[in-house]
């Protein structure tokens, strides 16, 4: 893997940034690439030089999040649920700017935006394995049952924590979904 430029990376990081702050402000179709370049304090035609418009930019934004997201998902499976959430929790809070902006935003129709249901597709991809089936507890439930209130909870227990400026620490919120989460997967 090759080592990004330095003066790439934090050109890169300020559009990032920039387009969020401008979201958090106002509808993603209202922001212009000049609202972006002059908020990045660069030059427009720069942001033309990592990304192909303000679509291309959000959907590599949003990708490096998931990537992420399921490269921690990978080793997390070995733990126990309080503890598997933990880095998940956490990363929330490092990236609060972006999951509070994704998680607010709505389409032009005012429904939920795709990134909250792209989300929730991708915890209950996570949780498929994860039923518990040996115990007994999920007799007479189907798998998509399961899997659909365990996500939907999992991540409105995200979106509180994040809407609510996050009143429990990382750990904390961490363990008390991943008991949760225990009781129905």
């Amino acid at each position: 893997m090759t080592n990004v430029d330095r003066r790439i990376a934090k050109t890169q990081e300020a559009i990032k940034k920039a387009v969020l702050e401008l979201m958090a402000e106002k509808p993603f179709d209202d922001i212009t690439m000049q609202d972006i370049a002059d908020r990045a304090d660069i030059n427009r035609g720069t942001i033309y030089l990592h990304y192909q418009d303000k679509y291309d930019l959000l959907d590599k934004l949003i990708e490096a999040h998931f990537h992420e997201m399921e490269e921690m998902e990978q080793w997390a499976c070995e733990l126990a649920w309080r503890d598997a959430l933990v880095p998940f929790f956490e990363y929330f809070e490092i990236n609060f700017l972006f999951f509070s902006t994704m998680l607010a935003s709505k389409d032009a129709k005012g429904a939920p935006s795709s990134f909250r249901t792209r989300l929730l597709a991708s915890f209950v991809r996570g949780f498929q394995d994860e039923i518990d089936r040996e115990s007994g507890k999920n007799a007479g439930v189907s798998d998509a049952v399961i899997l659909q209130f365990a996500g939907t909870a999992y991540v409105g227990v995200i979106e509180w924590w994040i809407r609510n400026g996050m009143p429990y620490p990382p750990r904390e919120t961490a363990g008390q979904a991943g008991s949760l989460l225990e009781r129905v997967l």
